[in-house]
Order: C-alpha cells, then sequence, then structure tokens
C-alpha cells in the first residue's frame, strides 16, 4: 500500500476538500455569466512540504488573510514574473498549473525552457490586460490563484466568486519581491526556504552597496530604453529602475518622468544624452537598431558603443526576480568595466544550482548574457569565457 505521501493531495484529504468542491459548482454557475462578460480573454524538489492535513493561513499584499486546506499542490498565476520566482522557491515548476500569457512567451525565449520544459506548455489564465480566464482556472482547478492585488476586485473578484482562493499581490520594490518570496514559500510549505533566499538577497544588496562606495568620481548617466516600432519608452525614477540605477552607481536619466512607464520622443532621448543604454528585455529591439538609428549618431551611449540588450535568464532580468542579485552585478559591470575574471559567469553557476537545481553550461551563460547581440558592445569582453 502506498504511504500517505505519494497518494494525490484530495486522497489524503477528502474530507476537508469535499465542503470546497460543492461550493465551488454553486459557484460556477455565476462565474459561468462572469467568465462571458469579464474572463474571456482569450527533478525534483529538494525540500520537503509539510504534510497536507495542516491548515495554512497567510495575509497576502491586501492585508486579507487566505487560509489553504495545507501546502499548495496546485497554484496558478495570473501575474508576471510570479511563475520563475514561485519554482525558485521550490525548485521544481510542478505545482505551476497556469500562467500569464506574457510569462509564457518568456519561459519559451529564455532558460526556463531548458530548466522546465513543461514550462513552455503552461495554460494560459490571464493576459496582458491580467483579467482571469474563470473557465480555464476551473479547469485547472488550482488550490490557490495568484493575481494582482492592487488592481481593483475586477480582476480578482470572478476567481473569488468561482470558489477559488485569491492571494493579492503589489509590486515594484524590493520589498515587495521579498514578500512574494515570503508568501510563495508559504503557499508550497517551505518556509525555511523562503528566509534562505531572502537573506541571499540581502547579502548581495550589502555586497553591492559596499562595491559603490569604493567607486568615486563619475556617476554615469544611464537608462532602460524600450522600443516597439517605431515608438520609444522608458521607466520611472519612483519604480524599480530608480532604485535598481541607484543602487549600482549610475544616475537615471529618466527620474524625472513620473509614470511609471511612459513613450519617450527621441529628442528627448538626445536630450538625455545616456553615456548607458540597456535595452528592455520585453520587445525584440537590439543594440544594432539604436545603433543604425541616424538620429541617436551622436548620443553618447551611441559614439561609445554602451548599448546592451537586458539579460534573459529564468525570467527577465530588468524586473524584480529571483536573480535581481546577478541583474545588480551585470548592470553595475557594464557601468564600471573591469578587466575579464569570470566572476559574474561563477556567480550564474551558483545561482542557477541553487534557485533551480540546474547546471548551467557555458554556452547557455553566453545566451543568457544575449551575448549574440551584445558581444561588439565595449567591455563586453569581460564576460567572455
Amino acid at each position: 500500500m502506498p504511504s500517505s505521501r505519494s497518494l494525490p493531495y484530495r486522497a489524503q484529504n477528502p474530507g476537508m476538500r469535499v465542503p470546497l468542491r460543492r461550493q465551488r459548482l454553486v459557484a460556477l454557475l455565476v462565474a459561468g455569466m462572469l467568465t462571458v462578460t469579464a474572463a474571456c480573454s482569450s527533478r525534483t524538489a529538494v525540500d520537503t512540504p509539510e504534510k497536507s492535513g495542516h491548515s495554512i493561513t497567510i495575509t497576502d499584499q491586501r492585508g486579507k488573510k487566505i487560509t489553504l486546506d495545507g501546502p499548495a499542490r496546485k497554484v496558478a498565476f495570473a501575474v508576471i514574473p510570479a511563475p520563475s520566482i514561485f519554482a525558485a522557491v521550490d525548485r521544481s515548476y510542478d505545482k505551476i498549473v497556469g500562467i500569464n500569457q506574457s510569462t509564457l512567451v518568456a519561459n519559451k525565449g529564455g532558460m526556463f525552457a531548458k530548466i522546465f520544459p513543461a514550462s513552455t506548455r503552461s495554460a494560459v489564465i490571464s493576459g496582458s490586460d491580467f483579467v482571469p480566464n474563470v473557465e480555464t482556472i476551473t479547469q485547472l482547478d488550482p488550490d490557490v490563484v495568484i493575481q494582482w492585488g492592487d488592481r481593483g476586485t475586477g480582476v480578482t473578484q470572478p476567481i473569488e466568486n468561482a470558489g477559488y482562493p485569491v492571494v493579492g499581490l503589489k509590486y515594484g520594490t524590493q520589498e515587495d519581491l521579498e514578500t512574494w518570496i515570503q508568501l510563495f514559500s508559504q503557499i508550497a510549505g517551505k518556509p525555511d526556504r523562503g528566509k534562505e533566499l531572502v537573506d541571499w538577497q540581502h547579502s548581495e544588496l550589502a555586497a553591492m552597496r559596499k562595491t559603490v562606495a569604493t567607486q568615486t568620481g563619475h556617476r554615469p548617466r544611464a537608462m532602460i530604453l524600450s522600443k516597439t516600432g517605431d515608438a520609444f519608452s522608458t521607466t520611472a525614477g519612483s519604480g524599480y529602475d530608480g532604485f535598481q540605477f541607484d543602487l549600482v552607481g549610475a544616475d537615471l536619466v529618466s527620474k524625472g518622468v513620473t509614470s511609471d512607464s511612459t513613450q519617450v520622443s527621441p529628442e528627448q532621448i538626445i536630450a538625455w544624452d545616456p553615456e548607458v543604454i540597456m535595452l528592455s528585455g520585453f520587445d525584440t529591439s537590439t543594440p544594432a537598431d539604436i545603433y543604425s538609428d541616424p538620429r541617436f549618431a551622436n548620443v553618447s551611449a551611441v559614439k561609445n558603443r554602451k548599448v546592451y540588450k537586458t539579460p534573459l535568464g529564468a525570467y527577465r532580468w530588468q524586473v524584480p526576480s529571483m536573480e535581481s542579485p546577478l541583474m545588480w552585478q551585470w548592470m553595475n559591470r557594464i557601468l564600471y568595466p573591469g578587466k575579464k575574471d569570470g566572476t559574474l559567469r561563477d556567480d550564474i553557476r551558483k545561482a542557477f544550482d541553487n534557485l533551480y537545481g540546474y547546471k548551467i553550461t557555458d554556452a547557455e551563460i553566453d545566451q543568457v548574457l544575449r551575448l549574440d547581440m551584445n558581444k561588439d558592445a565595449a567591455n563586453y569582453g569581460q564576460f567572455l569565457r
């Protein structure tokens, strides 16, 4: 006879889940109507989960308490980049059953597909508007759904009306990132793992601040730039980039921009005259696109070949993620280049092993660092093998 740990979650806890199932069957009559109007957008873990049957109560970033029957066995994510963070907490993709469309694109384009092949076949439960597809969520039947908690009830209530617990998140600060890690570790039943990962983030923050404190002199003017067709956009100093650029010793030229993400004219970019341009990982722009644009010929970053495509690891490095400490190192070395020493490559190897239980190869590190696009940029030779 198999042990209780090897049995499916519901087989271990039949009495707990049946009442909720009945509630959902009733609620689905309402959810079906909501779906038509609001939701029709289009290795093994190292840690052992806690035994099922012990309820878990967590407080999400809305301040709302959510009680689960035990560590979740099936989790759906309407938000980005939460799945990669949860996978790092769990060192597995086994519990992730649904994701955002943008996450699926990133999964297919980066290392995540190699680390967790199942991530390229995940069901999509929301699109760019984050409106949940309740019909798909119902088919997946997750134990909990992760959704934005600060975008109104329109994106949370349809899920809750269908009988599924919702953990609401906020986004934009290092503190938010650390809260996500802690919340996900509770959901997975691995609080010690969450503490370990937050401690790592704190250690890397302290190390970067110490490094920057010794770098005297000129602080380079830099920016994140997105290009879609003929339109350009950037990020605000009030968002995560304001924190990141200051942390690594740069002056963000767009710090006066007030919205989280806004269009910017070529004339404004020229007036800012950034010395370093880091291209967004959310579009297909390349350094070659910027170099070939005659309007930017006199921009310092273009003249000095300091336009770089941001790395793509398990997720896009430029946003808060488990790999943010690697992004800080990459940014600082771009801004204050040194001789080739292999430190960043070694740290990528260690991080991927610890975060995902994955032994990354040299060729895959080249892929993460976008060597194909960046190899001819100034001082990028420091990252070569």
